[in-house]
């Protein structure tokens, strides 16, 4: 297509996010022009689906729960005074436990102040907190922000020991709705052991951000933990980063998240709009069905060029592929559906994967993530002229249209979003923008994008190879003093089937000197 053409086309399809400063180009994707009017009865079910879920329909009929993860951020919508009351008495708890940490009027018990902060969660209860602390985290941040966000013995370690001697001043938040999941209790426990080897007291520097009533509730009521936040059931935790979950730390460590609020607020009005050609959320969601074939046939590749932006392919890949991976639709049929996401940053990418995109297996469609902004304070922050009258910003600029450009010419589909500039009120309306996406796209597909049975397929899985490794440890040492190989294991305790998982678990436990003793292949209790 000509420029001039396309130059048409871009006018003709361009979104804009009035009062955001954000635009949706849909220009460079492969959409006849009759596509949005052949999909109108689809679209139409899916606002209305919205609808129904903003209202307080059960959404998620697996666990029997709403879903509002939208209310968090304009409590006047939410279904019941109740809680709209509770978000907002939440939000004003904690903003004043913020600030009482930052005014010194809450300290720890062997240090004047705080002056770091420790959050223990795992996906949705580290991953959106992580993009918005490295999103819009500066030097001037109020307290320094670490993650605990798997159960490897040595990442926590290495965060435990990256604060030394500052743990006597770190604020710890364990983030788990029930209490139980093995990643951030695993964490609590390794963390509660490293302040005890340091003489000091883990629950007068502990918040709990849980469930009422739950197990790690109980915990923090009956240790006297310091501070206790509720999750609440009718948010998942892919969509709680505007919830408790995101809300404490970032807000302790010193970002404005009431204009993230802001700007997820307004977001959510314009992709409220009953109209797809206005609406950037239908609109994203449509290019999805329109790429994918409505079957996930391609990959989206997320490619924000700006550095502060690195974690967001990170946080739509969780929001995305749980949201969206499916086996069934909703009346029961395989289907298999989702859409595979991965990305880098621009202009990192295109020295790492673009020549696959270019060249390679056109199995994906690209969304680049523009900041117009180059620094945070345009005319006040230095740049330097790296070329006559050309920044190392004008470079990443030119790096987008040329990459943009290179696509194309291949056939290769894109989609632009372009922000103003990356602050906490744009990063919102990022967040929200892809929210609603994933459910117009949702109710496009016939599948249900509130529940994750995969995911706890594997919980259990797990729960599986532990109660094998306890058998394991207690048949070998019942037969103290004998030694035996794989084979001989497996068959001894009657688990032939299980055989290749009882070398795994054997093999772990004896490369870490516990439990299991290794001697040319021969096994036996240490």
């Amino acid at each position: 297509m000509e420029s001039s053409a396309l130059w048409k086309r871009y006018k003709k399809h361009l979104t804009k996010c009035q009062g955001l400063g954000i635009t949706l180009d849909i220009s460079r994707m492969n959409f006849e022009d009759s596509f949005f009017r052949s999909m109108q009865p689809e679209i139409e079910k899916a606002f209305t689906a919205m609808d129904a879920l903003e209202s307080g329909d059960i959404a998620n009929p697996d666990e029997n729960r709403m879903v509002g993860h939208y209310w968090l951020r304009n409590a006047d919508v939410a279904p019941t005074p109740e809680i709209q009351s509770e978000i907002k008495d939440t939000l004003e708890d904690v903003m004043g436990f913020v600030s009482k940490v930052h005014k010194k009027e809450i300290v720890p018990p062997t240090a004047p102040k705080y002056t770091d902060v420790l959050s223990i969660g795992i996906g949705g209860s580290a991953l959106g907190p992580q993009l918005i602390s490295d999103a819009l985290g500066t030097h001037r941040d109020k307290l320094k922000l670490h993650f605990i966000d798997n159960t490897d013995v040595d990442g926590i370690h290495r965060v435990i020991k990256s604060l030394g001697v500052r743990l006597k001043s770190t604020l710890v938040l364990v983030i788990s709705k029930s209490g139980g999941t093995p990643e951030p209790r695993n964490g609590m426990l390794e963390t509660m052991a490293a302040f005890e080897r340091a003489g000091l007291s883990f629950a007068k520097q502990a918040v709990a951000i849980t469930g009422k009533d739950s197990h790690l509730d109980k915990i923090a009521v009956s240790e006297s933990w310091i501070k206790r936040f509720p999750m609440w059931d009718w948010v998942g935790g892919r969509t709680s980063v505007m919830a408790t979950v995101g809300l404490v730390p970032c807000a302790l460590q010193g970002i404005d998240m009431r204009a993230l609020l802001d700007g997820a607020a307004k977001m959510d009005e314009i992709t409220r709009i009953k109209d797809a050609k206005k609406n950037p959320a239908a609109k994203l969601a449509l290019m999805w069905y329109s790429a994918t074939g409505g079957k996930g046939e391609k990959d989206m590749v997320v490619l924000p060029y700006k550095d502060r932006l690195l974690l967001l392919s990170r946080y739509l890949q969780q929001l995305v592929m749980e949201s969206l991976g499916k086996k069934f639709d909703v009346e029961g049929n395989v289907v298999n559906q989702g859409i595979a996401v991965y990305g880098n940053k621009g202009s990192t990418d295109q020295h790492a994967f673009v020549q696959q995109l270019r060249e390679g297996v056109n199995n994906f469609f690209a969304t680049f993530i523009v900041v117009l902004q180059d620094t945070a304070r345009p005319g006040r922050d230095p740049e330097v002229d790296v070329e006559s009258n050309v920044t190392a910003g004008d470079f990443l600029n030119g790096f987008w249209q040329g990459t943009r450009t290179a696509l194309y010419e291949e056939g290769r589909e894109s989609m632009t979003i372009t922000c103003d500039k990356m602050d906490a009120k744009t990063l919102g309306a990022i967040i929200a923008l892809y929210e609603r996406a994933v459910g117009y796209y949702g109710t496009l597909t016939n599948i249900n994008a509130y529940h994750q049975p995969g995911v706890e397929a594997g919980k259990k899985a797990a729960a599986t190879v532990l109660e094998l490794q306890n058998a394991i440890v207690d048949y070998l040492q019942a037969n103290a003093g004998n030694t035996f190989n794989i084979d001989e294991l497996a068959a001894g305790m009657g688990k032939e089937d299980d055989v290749e998982t009882i070398f795994h678990i054997i093999e772990h436990l004896a490369s870490n000197k516990r439990l299991v003793k290794k001697a040319r292949s021969q096994y036996s209790a240490l």
